[in-house]
């Protein structure tokens, strides 16, 4: 047998964070549990019906069958274009600045290995989206984190960032609304990001993954409606979220050119394009009726009123988020993260994600994804009240 082992590259890469909570998770439910997965990010409603039968139609023409060309099709591209304009007010050059993705994750991977040499140093949100350090290891830099905490409204303070740091980052990654903590951007951090981005020459990449789903009549701005942004960064969108495609793999990147060009280039050397009835479908979830996201968005906004009422009704004192659909929960007194996790798995059977595999600055809270039935949230509120940490409250 010969002695085949892994390269140092895959050996370095960060562990799933979110492997070890559905091992726990599935082993409860072998042990004949009924869990409350309020743990992960996958949305729980399907895909609209008029993007599905975008696609079958699609699928019927031979002509999609074939190779797509290597940079997307066309209509895709106009779509996305017509998508930004009408969303958000902001113009693009559908050949020059949109790179279509398989799913916004690809896009978020792939940036280091477009912009940055070994060595360099990437500015990351903390607690943010575990897989920003995948990029990281895979193209050998340097994450330096960004504390994002609750006094500063969960945004990253630019002015504690050392000079020296500023200076050998190629990259900044923010996420708006946020992932894990449901925290939104204002204009005005926005206008601070772009500022510090063009005096540092410093490549921004904000991760748009939940763009659709703002609260309290809230719409979540783009970063590409801020003035100079498309100088200095990118955003990134994906289907996933706000037409429950996740499953489909498609998202986009938009902005600077130079930028977009790099996603291309690296893109061409990895694989042909998504196939043609799916970027099609993504055309028609783009331009057509978007009644399915109003109620999906009103969907979400029930079911953290109810939780978060809920939560405070039994005594937990919680904020509501403002956007995404997770709710970011500080854990009570006496509690780790992975502590309070495991007990609510335990002896509520309620599965959460503990705030540290978001990082440092997500230790001692948890996070909750608002992606069940709003009677599973209720037996969840429930199942809480019996706990013994919160009869004593």
């Amino acid at each position: 047998m010969m002695n085949l082992k892994p390269s140092k590259l895959l050996e370095n890469l960060p562990k799933q964070f979110f492997a070890s909570l559905v091992m726990k998770v599935n082993e409860s439910i072998k042990n004949g549990h009924d869990v409350i997965n309020l743990g992960q990010g996958n949305p729980d409603q399907p895909t609209p019906k008029h993007i599905i039968k975008a696609l079958q139609n699609s699928v019927e023409n031979p002509i999609t069958h074939k190779y797509s060309p290597f940079r997307g099709i066309s209509s895709l591209k106009q779509a996305i274009v017509d998508f930004y304009k009408r969303e958000y007010d902001v113009d693009l050059d559908p050949e020059e600045e949109v790179a279509i993705l398989f799913g916004g994750k690809a896009g978020l991977v792939e940036l280091p290995l477009c912009l940055c040499d070994e060595g360099d140093t990437i500015l990351v949100p903390d607690p943010g989206y575990p897989d920003y350090l995948s990029g990281i290891a895979l193209s050998k830099t340097v994450p330096y984190t960004l504390p994002l905490i609750e006094e500063n409204h969960f945004l990253p303070d630019y002015q504690k960032i050392p000079q020296e740091v500023l200076d050998a980052s190629k990259i900044l990654f923010i996420n708006y609304p946020n992932n894990p903590t449901g925290a939104v951007a204002t204009s005005e951090f926005f206008e601070e990001t772009v500022q510090l981005a063009k005096n540092n020459q410093i490549t921004v990449c904000h991760d748009f993954a939940y763009g659709a789903f703002g609260f309290d009549g809230k719409k979540p701005i783009s970063f590409l409606q801020t003035p100079g942004s498309k100088d200095c960064g990118i955003e990134i969108y994906t289907l996933s979220k706000t037409y429950n495609m996740a499953g489909w793999r498609v998202g986009f990147a938009v902005g600077n050119k130079e930028v977009v060009s790099a996603i291309n280039l690296l893109q061409d050397h990895l694989y042909v394009s998504l196939f043609p009835a799916i970027q099609e479908a993504a055309a028609a979830a783009l331009t057509e009726s978007q009644d399915s996201v109003k109620e999906l968005l009103s969907l979400y906004e029930e079911r953290r009123n109810i939780f978060i009422k809920g939560c405070r009704e039994i005594g937990w004192n919680v904020t509501a988020p403002a956007g995404s659909f997770f709710a970011w929960l500080k854990v009570p007194n006496g509690f780790t993260s992975s502590e309070f996790a495991d007990l609510l798995l335990e002896k509520a059977h309620i599965a959460v994600a503990p705030g540290n595999g978001f990082g440092e600055f997500g230790e001692g809270y948890v996070r909750v994804g608002l992606l069940t039935d709003t009677s599973r949230l209720e037996e969840a509120i429930s199942r809480l009240k019996n706990l013994e940490i919160f009869l004593n409250i």
